[in-house]
Protein backbone atom coordinates (compact mmCIF):
# COMPACT_ATOMS: atom_id res chain seq x y z
CA UNK A 1 0.00 0.00 0.00
CA UNK A 2 1.35 3.25 -1.11
CA UNK A 3 0.72 7.00 -1.29
CA UNK A 4 -0.90 6.75 -4.45
CA UNK A 5 -4.27 5.31 -2.76
CA UNK A 6 -5.00 8.31 -0.84
CA UNK A 7 -3.96 10.09 -3.52
CA UNK A 8 -6.85 8.55 -5.73
CA UNK A 9 -9.46 8.31 -2.86
CA UNK A 10 -8.64 11.99 -2.62
CA UNK A 11 -9.78 12.46 -6.20
CA UNK A 12 -12.51 10.02 -6.11
CA UNK A 13 -14.35 11.75 -2.85
CA UNK A 14 -13.21 15.54 -4.15
CA UNK A 15 -13.28 15.30 -7.70
CA UNK A 16 -9.87 16.83 -7.25
CA UNK A 17 -6.28 16.38 -6.84
CA UNK A 18 -4.96 17.26 -3.78
CA UNK A 19 -2.88 20.29 -3.82
CA UNK A 20 -0.49 18.93 -0.78
CA UNK A 21 0.77 15.48 0.92
CA UNK A 22 2.15 15.82 4.02
CA UNK A 23 3.44 12.78 6.03
CA UNK A 24 2.24 13.37 10.16
CA UNK A 25 4.21 12.55 13.07
CA UNK A 26 3.48 8.52 13.74
CA UNK A 27 2.41 7.46 16.79
CA UNK A 28 3.29 3.85 18.87
CA UNK A 29 1.26 1.97 15.68
CA UNK A 30 2.27 1.02 12.52
CA UNK A 31 -0.50 3.37 10.96
CA UNK A 32 0.37 6.15 8.76
CA UNK A 33 -1.06 9.64 8.42
CA UNK A 34 -0.98 12.48 6.04
CA UNK A 35 -2.60 15.62 5.62
CA UNK A 36 -4.42 16.22 2.66
CA UNK A 37 -4.80 19.93 1.34
CA UNK A 38 -6.91 21.43 -1.57
CA UNK A 39 -10.71 21.48 -2.56
CA UNK A 40 -10.82 19.99 0.78
CA UNK A 41 -8.13 19.45 3.87
CA UNK A 42 -8.22 16.08 5.40
CA UNK A 43 -6.25 13.56 6.91
CA UNK A 44 -5.47 10.27 5.23
CA UNK A 45 -4.61 6.83 6.73
CA UNK A 46 -2.86 4.17 5.60
CA UNK A 47 -3.49 0.88 7.79
CA UNK A 48 -1.75 -2.27 8.04
CA UNK A 49 -4.35 -4.26 9.34
CA UNK A 50 -8.20 -5.08 8.13
CA UNK A 51 -9.43 -5.44 11.13
CA UNK A 52 -8.10 -2.67 13.26
CA UNK A 53 -8.99 -0.57 10.47
CA UNK A 54 -13.04 -1.68 10.32
CA UNK A 55 -13.27 -1.68 14.11
CA UNK A 56 -12.42 2.43 13.81
CA UNK A 57 -14.33 2.50 10.88
CA UNK A 58 -17.24 1.25 12.49
CA UNK A 59 -17.12 3.19 15.86
CA UNK A 60 -16.58 6.38 14.48
CA UNK A 61 -19.66 6.37 12.63
CA UNK A 62 -21.70 5.02 15.24
CA UNK A 63 -19.98 7.53 17.78
CA UNK A 64 -21.37 10.61 15.79
CA UNK A 65 -24.93 8.95 15.87
CA UNK A 66 -24.73 9.52 19.06
CA UNK A 67 -23.79 13.17 18.70
CA UNK A 68 -20.26 12.11 20.13
CA UNK A 69 -17.10 14.31 19.02
CA UNK A 70 -15.29 12.01 16.61
CA UNK A 71 -13.85 12.33 13.55
CA UNK A 72 -16.11 11.58 10.41
CA UNK A 73 -14.95 8.60 8.02
CA UNK A 74 -15.81 10.86 4.60
CA UNK A 75 -14.24 7.45 2.36
CA UNK A 76 -12.77 4.22 2.36
CA UNK A 77 -11.20 2.51 -0.24
CA UNK A 78 -12.66 -0.65 -1.13
CA UNK A 79 -10.32 -2.89 0.51
CA UNK A 80 -10.84 -0.87 3.29
CA UNK A 81 -7.40 -0.48 4.08
CA UNK A 82 -7.21 3.60 2.99
CA UNK A 83 -9.49 6.16 4.59
CA UNK A 84 -9.85 9.94 4.54
CA UNK A 85 -11.32 11.30 7.93
CA UNK A 86 -12.22 14.42 9.38
CA UNK A 87 -9.15 17.09 9.91
CA UNK A 88 -9.39 18.10 13.51
CA UNK A 89 -6.41 20.84 13.51
CA UNK A 90 -2.91 19.98 15.02
CA UNK A 91 -3.66 20.14 18.67
CA UNK A 92 -3.31 17.74 21.28
CA UNK A 93 -4.86 17.71 24.35
CA UNK A 94 -1.30 16.42 25.70
CA UNK A 95 0.24 19.81 23.89
CA UNK A 96 -2.04 22.31 24.94
CA UNK A 97 -1.57 21.62 28.39
CA UNK A 98 2.09 21.54 28.10
CA UNK A 99 3.36 24.18 30.31
CA UNK A 100 1.09 22.58 33.14
CA UNK A 101 2.68 18.87 32.59
CA UNK A 102 5.81 20.82 32.92
CA UNK A 103 5.45 22.97 35.63
CA UNK A 104 2.47 20.86 37.98
CA UNK A 105 1.14 24.10 38.09
CA UNK A 106 -1.51 24.41 34.84
CA UNK A 107 -3.10 27.25 34.21
CA UNK A 108 -7.04 28.05 34.28
CA UNK A 109 -7.52 27.44 30.48
CA UNK A 110 -4.88 24.54 30.57
CA UNK A 111 -7.46 23.47 33.74
CA UNK A 112 -10.55 23.56 31.71
CA UNK A 113 -9.73 21.63 29.02
CA UNK A 114 -8.71 18.63 31.27
CA UNK A 115 -12.43 19.01 32.90
CA UNK A 116 -14.33 19.26 29.73
CA UNK A 117 -12.52 16.03 28.64
CA UNK A 118 -13.03 14.79 32.04
CA UNK A 119 -16.81 15.35 32.07
CA UNK A 120 -17.19 14.15 28.19
CA UNK A 121 -15.47 10.59 28.85
CA UNK A 122 -18.97 9.14 30.30
CA UNK A 123 -20.99 9.93 27.47
CA UNK A 124 -18.58 7.79 25.26
CA UNK A 125 -19.13 5.02 28.12
CA UNK A 126 -22.33 4.96 28.03
CA UNK A 127 -24.19 6.80 25.76
CA UNK A 128 -21.97 5.10 23.42
CA UNK A 129 -22.40 1.68 23.95
CA UNK A 130 -26.46 2.19 23.28
CA UNK A 131 -26.80 -0.35 20.30
CA UNK A 132 -22.49 -0.43 19.99
CA UNK A 133 -21.95 -4.35 18.43
CA UNK A 134 -19.41 -4.93 20.16
CA UNK A 135 -18.13 -7.88 18.09
CA UNK A 136 -16.92 -5.23 15.92
CA UNK A 137 -14.83 -4.41 18.13
CA UNK A 138 -10.43 -5.27 17.84
CA UNK A 139 -8.41 -7.63 19.06
CA UNK A 140 -11.19 -8.09 21.57
CA UNK A 141 -14.77 -7.55 21.98
CA UNK A 142 -14.89 -7.18 26.00
CA UNK A 143 -12.41 -6.82 28.82
CA UNK A 144 -12.26 -10.34 30.41
CA UNK A 145 -9.97 -12.24 32.57
CA UNK A 146 -7.97 -13.09 29.91
CA UNK A 147 -7.60 -9.98 28.56
CA UNK A 148 -6.26 -8.81 31.93
CA UNK A 149 -3.46 -11.79 32.15
CA UNK A 150 -2.42 -10.75 28.78
CA UNK A 151 -2.03 -7.45 29.92
CA UNK A 152 -0.02 -8.72 32.96
CA UNK A 153 2.09 -10.85 31.67
CA UNK A 154 3.39 -7.99 29.41
CA UNK A 155 4.46 -6.18 32.18
CA UNK A 156 5.99 -9.74 33.47
CA UNK A 157 8.19 -10.71 30.15
CA UNK A 158 8.53 -7.38 28.87
CA UNK A 159 9.33 -4.77 31.77
CA UNK A 160 10.24 -6.78 34.37
CA UNK A 161 12.47 -9.35 33.72
CA UNK A 162 14.29 -6.63 31.32
CA UNK A 163 15.29 -4.86 35.07
CA UNK A 164 16.67 -7.84 36.07
CA UNK A 165 14.69 -8.40 38.99
CA UNK A 166 14.63 -12.38 40.45
CA UNK A 167 10.72 -13.27 40.95
CA UNK A 168 8.82 -16.39 41.88
CA UNK A 169 6.89 -16.98 38.86
CA UNK A 170 4.27 -19.03 40.72
CA UNK A 171 3.82 -16.47 43.34
CA UNK A 172 3.09 -13.81 41.20
CA UNK A 173 0.84 -15.55 38.74
CA UNK A 174 -1.19 -16.50 42.24
CA UNK A 175 -2.01 -12.43 42.71
CA UNK A 176 -2.09 -11.57 39.09
CA UNK A 177 -5.08 -14.09 39.53
CA UNK A 178 -6.39 -12.30 42.55
CA UNK A 179 -5.50 -8.94 40.54
CA UNK A 180 -8.21 -10.22 37.73
CA UNK A 181 -10.73 -11.21 40.15
CA UNK A 182 -11.08 -7.84 42.00
CA UNK A 183 -11.04 -6.38 38.68
CA UNK A 184 -13.83 -8.24 37.17
CA UNK A 185 -16.13 -7.40 39.82
CA UNK A 186 -17.04 -3.92 38.08
CA UNK A 187 -17.51 -5.40 34.77
CA UNK A 188 -20.10 -3.70 32.62
CA UNK A 189 -21.78 -3.29 29.51
CA UNK A 190 -20.18 0.25 28.98
CA UNK A 191 -17.42 1.21 26.43
CA UNK A 192 -14.13 0.80 27.35
CA UNK A 193 -12.08 3.41 25.81
CA UNK A 194 -8.71 1.32 26.83
CA UNK A 195 -6.28 4.18 25.71
CA UNK A 196 -7.92 7.14 26.84
CA UNK A 197 -5.17 9.92 27.62
CA UNK A 198 -4.22 12.98 26.30
CA UNK A 199 -2.37 12.00 22.86
CA UNK A 200 -5.95 10.89 21.70
CA UNK A 201 -8.00 14.29 22.84
CA UNK A 202 -7.39 16.64 19.62
CA UNK A 203 -8.70 19.95 20.63
CA UNK A 204 -10.50 21.80 17.86
CA UNK A 205 -12.35 25.05 18.60
CA UNK A 206 -11.73 25.28 22.17
CA UNK A 207 -13.40 21.71 22.34
CA UNK A 208 -12.32 18.07 22.93
CA UNK A 209 -12.82 15.11 20.37
CA UNK A 210 -11.64 11.79 20.77
CA UNK A 211 -9.36 10.05 18.48
CA UNK A 212 -7.63 6.16 18.52
CA UNK A 213 -10.69 4.70 19.96
CA UNK A 214 -10.35 1.50 17.79
CA UNK A 215 -8.63 -0.29 20.51
CA UNK A 216 -12.01 -0.13 22.54
CA UNK A 217 -14.13 -2.59 23.73
CA UNK A 218 -16.80 -3.61 26.29
CA UNK A 219 -15.58 -2.91 30.13
CA UNK A 220 -15.44 -1.42 33.01
CA UNK A 221 -15.63 2.31 32.92
CA UNK A 222 -13.01 2.97 35.61
CA UNK A 223 -9.97 1.88 33.32
CA UNK A 224 -10.45 4.92 31.21
CA UNK A 225 -10.34 7.19 34.50
CA UNK A 226 -7.07 5.44 35.14
CA UNK A 227 -5.95 5.95 32.18
CA UNK A 228 -6.43 9.43 31.78
CA UNK A 229 -5.81 10.75 35.23
CA UNK A 230 -2.41 8.61 35.65
CA UNK A 231 -1.14 9.00 32.16
CA UNK A 232 2.42 8.98 32.60
CA UNK A 233 3.74 12.05 31.51
CA UNK A 234 0.50 14.07 32.50
CA UNK A 235 2.30 14.97 35.61
CA UNK A 236 -0.90 16.23 37.09
CA UNK A 237 -0.61 17.26 40.91
CA UNK A 238 -2.72 15.49 43.52
CA UNK A 239 -5.11 18.01 43.78
CA UNK A 240 -6.12 18.85 40.53
CA UNK A 241 -6.40 14.89 39.90
CA UNK A 242 -8.76 14.56 43.08
CA UNK A 243 -10.24 17.59 41.18
CA UNK A 244 -11.38 15.71 37.87
CA UNK A 245 -12.27 12.96 39.52
CA UNK A 246 -15.17 14.81 41.13
CA UNK A 247 -16.08 16.30 37.80
CA UNK A 248 -15.85 12.90 36.32
CA UNK A 249 -18.34 11.58 38.95
CA UNK A 250 -20.83 14.43 38.78
CA UNK A 251 -20.79 13.76 35.21
CA UNK A 252 -21.25 9.99 35.80
CA UNK A 253 -24.15 10.53 37.43
CA UNK A 254 -26.34 11.52 34.35
CA UNK A 255 -25.92 7.49 33.21
CA UNK A 256 -26.13 5.92 37.19
CA UNK A 257 -25.75 6.62 40.84
CA UNK A 258 -22.57 6.35 42.46
CA UNK A 259 -20.89 5.03 45.54
CA UNK A 260 -18.31 7.81 46.19
CA UNK A 261 -16.29 5.14 48.49
CA UNK A 262 -16.54 2.14 46.27
CA UNK A 263 -15.92 4.03 43.04
CA UNK A 264 -12.44 5.32 45.09
CA UNK A 265 -11.45 1.79 46.67
CA UNK A 266 -12.14 0.24 43.23
CA UNK A 267 -10.74 2.78 41.06
CA UNK A 268 -7.04 2.42 43.43
CA UNK A 269 -6.86 -0.86 42.03
CA UNK A 270 -7.56 -0.22 38.14
CA UNK A 271 -4.76 2.67 38.66
CA UNK A 272 -2.42 -0.16 39.50
CA UNK A 273 -3.58 -2.40 36.82
CA UNK A 274 -3.12 0.42 34.23
CA UNK A 275 0.33 1.07 35.48
CA UNK A 276 1.49 -2.05 35.14
CA UNK A 277 0.12 -2.47 31.79
CA UNK A 278 1.46 0.90 30.60
CA UNK A 279 4.90 -0.29 32.15
CA UNK A 280 4.62 -3.22 29.75
CA UNK A 281 4.05 -1.44 26.49
CA UNK A 282 7.03 1.18 27.43
CA UNK A 283 9.00 -2.24 28.20
CA UNK A 284 8.34 -3.57 24.64
CA UNK A 285 8.39 -0.53 23.02
CA UNK A 286 11.70 0.70 24.44
CA UNK A 287 13.79 -2.22 25.28
CA UNK A 288 13.00 -4.09 22.62
CA UNK A 289 11.45 -1.75 19.90
CA UNK A 290 14.80 0.84 21.05
CA UNK A 291 12.40 3.45 20.71
CA UNK A 292 13.24 6.41 23.01
CA UNK A 293 9.98 7.80 23.48
CA UNK A 294 8.97 5.54 25.51
CA UNK A 295 11.73 4.96 27.79
CA UNK A 296 11.53 8.50 28.14
CA UNK A 297 8.08 8.11 29.89
CA UNK A 298 9.27 4.90 32.32
CA UNK A 299 10.45 7.31 35.22
CA UNK A 300 7.17 8.87 35.38
CA UNK A 301 5.34 5.39 35.16
CA UNK A 302 7.74 4.34 37.88
CA UNK A 303 6.90 7.52 40.01
CA UNK A 304 3.36 6.87 39.58
CA UNK A 305 3.99 3.47 40.56
CA UNK A 306 6.15 4.41 43.88
CA UNK A 307 3.12 6.80 44.56
CA UNK A 308 0.68 4.15 44.82
CA UNK A 309 2.74 1.78 47.02
CA UNK A 310 2.76 4.17 50.07
CA UNK A 311 -0.77 2.47 50.64
CA UNK A 312 -0.20 -1.22 50.42
CA UNK A 313 -2.36 -3.15 48.14
CA UNK A 314 -2.53 -5.92 51.19
CA UNK A 315 -4.81 -8.61 48.35
CA UNK A 316 -1.42 -9.31 46.46
CA UNK A 317 1.12 -9.66 48.78
CA UNK A 318 3.55 -11.10 46.81
CA UNK A 319 3.22 -8.74 44.19
CA UNK A 320 3.39 -6.12 46.29
CA UNK A 321 6.57 -6.60 48.03
CA UNK A 322 7.99 -7.47 44.48
CA UNK A 323 6.88 -3.40 42.95
CA UNK A 324 8.38 -1.69 46.29
CA UNK A 325 11.79 -3.59 45.40
CA UNK A 326 11.38 -2.84 41.84
CA UNK A 327 10.89 0.75 43.04
CA UNK A 328 13.73 1.23 44.54
CA UNK A 329 16.51 0.03 41.70
CA UNK A 330 18.90 2.07 41.44
CA UNK A 331 18.51 2.67 37.94
CA UNK A 332 15.02 4.33 39.08
CA UNK A 333 16.08 6.13 42.06
CA UNK A 334 19.36 8.06 40.75
CA UNK A 335 18.39 11.70 41.40
CA UNK A 336 15.24 11.00 43.12
CA UNK A 337 16.47 13.00 46.07
CA UNK A 338 17.10 15.76 44.36
CA UNK A 339 13.38 17.24 44.07
CA UNK A 340 12.79 15.90 47.69
CA UNK A 341 11.88 19.32 49.69
CA UNK A 342 13.34 20.41 52.47
CA UNK A 343 11.84 23.41 54.61
CA UNK A 344 14.42 25.54 56.07
CA UNK A 345 12.84 27.22 59.57
CA UNK A 346 14.43 30.28 61.41
CA UNK A 347 13.70 32.59 64.10
CA UNK A 348 16.25 35.82 64.48
CA UNK A 349 16.37 39.06 64.80
CA UNK A 350 15.40 41.95 63.06
CA UNK A 351 18.39 44.41 64.42
CA UNK A 352 20.75 41.70 62.95
CA UNK A 353 19.37 41.43 59.50
CA UNK A 354 16.70 39.07 57.58
CA UNK A 355 18.72 35.95 56.86
CA UNK A 356 20.08 35.23 53.62
CA UNK A 357 18.61 31.83 51.80
CA UNK A 358 21.37 29.63 51.04
CA UNK A 359 19.55 27.89 48.49
CA UNK A 360 19.86 30.50 46.10
CA UNK A 361 16.33 31.19 45.69
CA UNK A 362 15.67 34.39 47.17
CA UNK A 363 14.14 33.41 50.14
CA UNK A 364 10.77 32.40 51.19
CA UNK A 365 7.90 33.66 54.00
CA UNK A 366 9.41 36.35 56.67
CA UNK A 367 6.70 36.44 59.19
CA UNK A 368 7.06 39.54 61.72
CA UNK A 369 6.26 38.51 65.07
CA UNK A 370 6.95 42.12 66.78
CA UNK A 371 3.69 43.08 67.33
CA UNK A 372 2.26 40.13 69.51
CA UNK A 373 3.09 40.90 73.29
CA UNK A 374 6.34 40.84 73.90
CA UNK A 375 7.62 38.41 76.99
CA UNK A 376 11.12 40.19 77.10
CA UNK A 377 9.64 43.29 78.63
CA UNK A 378 9.62 41.78 82.05
CA UNK A 379 12.94 41.30 83.68
CA UNK A 380 11.74 37.91 84.84
CA UNK A 381 11.80 36.50 81.35
CA UNK A 382 15.52 37.75 79.77
CA UNK A 383 17.01 34.50 81.01
CA UNK A 384 14.75 32.17 78.84
CA UNK A 385 13.73 31.68 75.22
CA UNK A 386 10.69 30.94 73.31
CA UNK A 387 11.68 26.88 74.00
CA UNK A 388 11.23 27.38 77.81
CA UNK A 389 8.04 26.93 80.01
CA UNK A 390 8.15 30.48 81.48
CA UNK A 391 7.86 31.78 77.79
CA UNK A 392 5.77 29.39 76.45
CA UNK A 393 3.19 30.04 79.40
CA UNK A 394 3.46 33.69 78.84
CA UNK A 395 2.56 33.21 75.17
CA UNK A 396 -0.46 30.77 75.38
CA UNK A 397 -1.73 32.12 78.21
CA UNK A 398 -1.98 35.73 76.84
CA UNK A 399 -3.58 33.91 73.66
CA UNK A 400 -2.83 35.83 70.24
CA UNK A 401 -0.15 33.60 69.34
CA UNK A 402 -2.39 30.86 68.61
CA UNK A 403 -4.50 33.02 65.73
CA UNK A 404 -1.36 34.21 64.66
CA UNK A 405 0.43 30.84 63.59
CA UNK A 406 -2.79 29.93 62.32
CA UNK A 407 -2.43 32.13 59.57
CA UNK A 408 0.80 31.50 59.36
CA UNK A 409 0.22 27.77 59.15
CA UNK A 410 -2.68 28.39 56.24
CA UNK A 411 0.03 29.79 54.04
CA UNK A 412 2.90 28.00 54.53
CA UNK A 413 0.53 24.78 53.84
CA UNK A 414 -0.70 25.55 50.71
CA UNK A 415 2.83 26.20 49.68
CA UNK A 416 4.46 23.16 50.75
CA UNK A 417 1.87 21.35 49.06
CA UNK A 418 2.13 23.07 45.89
CA UNK A 419 6.08 22.66 46.11
CA UNK A 420 5.66 19.17 47.10
CA UNK A 421 3.56 18.91 43.56
CA UNK A 422 5.82 20.90 41.76
CA UNK A 423 8.77 19.04 42.74
CA UNK A 424 10.50 21.84 44.12
CA UNK A 425 13.39 21.20 46.62
CA UNK A 426 13.58 24.07 48.90
CA UNK A 427 11.07 26.50 50.94
CA UNK A 428 12.58 29.06 54.10
CA UNK A 429 10.15 30.13 56.30
CA UNK A 430 11.62 32.95 59.25
CA UNK A 431 10.30 34.52 61.98
CA UNK A 432 11.54 37.90 63.40
CA UNK A 433 11.19 39.86 66.35
CA UNK A 434 13.30 42.24 68.47
CA UNK A 435 15.87 40.22 69.52
CA UNK A 436 15.63 36.74 67.96
CA UNK A 437 14.66 34.96 71.75
CA UNK A 438 11.42 34.19 73.04
CA UNK A 439 8.43 35.41 69.83
CA UNK A 440 10.12 34.44 66.90
CA UNK A 441 12.35 31.37 68.98
CA UNK A 442 8.43 30.38 69.84
CA UNK A 443 6.64 30.46 66.49
CA UNK A 444 9.51 29.18 64.50
CA UNK A 445 9.68 25.54 66.76
CA UNK A 446 6.02 25.43 66.32
CA UNK A 447 5.94 25.80 62.68
CA UNK A 448 8.94 23.16 62.40
CA UNK A 449 6.97 20.61 64.05
CA UNK A 450 3.85 21.54 62.12
CA UNK A 451 5.27 21.18 58.69
CA UNK A 452 7.29 17.72 59.55
CA UNK A 453 3.67 16.61 61.26
CA UNK A 454 0.91 17.73 58.87
CA UNK A 455 3.67 17.30 55.22
CA UNK A 456 6.10 14.59 56.48
CA UNK A 457 9.21 16.16 54.74
CA UNK A 458 12.88 17.00 55.49
CA UNK A 459 12.63 20.44 58.07
CA UNK A 460 15.68 22.43 59.15
CA UNK A 461 15.35 24.29 62.05
CA UNK A 462 17.56 26.79 62.94
CA UNK A 463 17.17 29.35 65.98
CA UNK A 464 19.91 31.77 64.75
CA UNK A 465 20.66 33.96 67.64
CA UNK A 466 20.67 31.23 70.24
CA UNK A 467 22.94 29.08 67.91
CA UNK A 468 20.52 25.71 68.49
CA UNK A 469 19.60 23.67 64.64
CA UNK A 470 17.24 20.63 64.93
CA UNK A 471 16.72 18.28 61.83
CA UNK A 472 13.61 16.73 61.71
CA UNK A 473 13.54 14.05 58.63
CA UNK A 474 11.01 11.93 56.79
CA UNK A 475 9.63 9.13 58.32
CA UNK A 476 9.45 6.14 56.40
Amino acid sequence: MNINALTDLYIKHTGSQPENITELPSSGSNRRYFRLTGVADLIGVIGTNLQENEAFIYMSSHFREKCIPTPEVVAVSDDRMTYLQQDLGDTLLFNAIEKGRLTKSFSAAERELLIKTIRLLPDIQFAGAVGFDFSKCYPSSQFDVRSIMWDLNYFKYCFLKATGIEFQEDRLEDDFQAMAEVLMRSQSGTFMYRDFQSRNVMIKDGEPWFIDYQGGRRGPFYYDVASFLWQAKANLPDSLREELIKEYIDSLRKYQPIDEQYFMEQLRHFVLFRTLQVLGAYGFRGYFEKKPHFMQSVPFAIANLRALLKHPYPEYPYLNRLLNELVNLKQFTDGLGKNTLTVKVMSFAYKKGIPNDASGNGGGYVFDCRAINNPGKYERNKPFTGLDKPIIKFLEDDGEVFDYLEHCYSLVDSTVKRYKERGFSNLMVCFGCTGGQHRSVYCAQHMAEHIHKIHNVKVELIHREQNIEQNFTVKD
